[in-house]
C-alpha cells in the first residue's frame, strides 16, 4: 500500500483518490477551527499561494479529537475559513486521527517511518510534508509555523 492507494472524502463528501495528486509536493495538515493553532491558516493559505503553481498542494483534514477544538459540520468549517482567512487549498471532510476509527490516511502517514512518525497525532495542526512520489519526508509539530517549512518545500519542488 501507498500514499496513492487511499481515498479520502472532500467537505463536499465525494470520494477522492490522493493519487490524483502524483508529482505533486503535499502537505497534510489536521486542522481545527477553535484551536490555539487555528491562526496558522493564514500562513498556511500564504504558502500555498505562493506555491501552488509549482506542483504544491496542502489538504486540511479537520479534526475534533483534540479538545472538541473542530465541532461544526463541514460547511461551517469551510464557511469559516474562507471568510476568515480566504482558504483556497483543497479541505476535506473531518477525520479522527487516533484511535479505532482513525483515518486510512493517517494510519498510513504515522507508520511511514520509525520512531517520531509512528507515534499518536498529539494535537492540531501536526503536518506531514509528502514528496512527488508520495513519500513521507518530515513530520511537523503543531507549534511548527507554515512559514518555517518553506525551506524543505522549496527544496522539494
Amino acid at each position: 500500500m501507498n500514499l496513492y492507494d487511499i481515498t479520502v472524502t472532500d467537505i463536499q463528501h465525494n470520494p477522492v483518490s490522493l493519487s490524483q495528486y502524483k508529482d505533486k509536493v503535499l502537505l497534510i495538515v489536521n486542522t481545527a477551527t477553535g484551536c490555539g493553532f487555528t491562526p496558522q491558516y493564514e500562513g498556511l493559505e500564504a504558502l500555498y499561494k505562493k506555491h501552488k503553481d509549482k506542483g504544491f498542494e496542502i489538504l486540511d483534514f479537520p479534526c475534533n479529537q483534540f479538545g472538541h477544538q473542530a465541532p461544526g459540520n463541514e460547511a461551517e468549517i469551510q464557511q469559516f475559513c474562507q471568510l476568515t482567512y480566504q482558504v483556497s487549498f483543497p479541505q476535506f471532510a473531518k477525520i479522527e486521527v487516533n484511535g479505532a476509527n482513525e483515518s486510512p490516511l493517517y494510519t498510513y502517514l504515522k507508520s511511514c517511518q520509525k520512531g517520531m512518525l509512528s507515534s499518536a497525532i498529539k494535537w492540531n495542526f501536526t503536518k506531514f510534508l509528502v514528496d512527488k512520489n508520495g513519500n513521507v519526508i518530515k513530520r511537523y509539530a503543531p507549534t511548527d509555523k507554515p512559514e518555517k517549512l518553506e525551506k524543505d518545500i522549496l527544496a522539494l519542488l
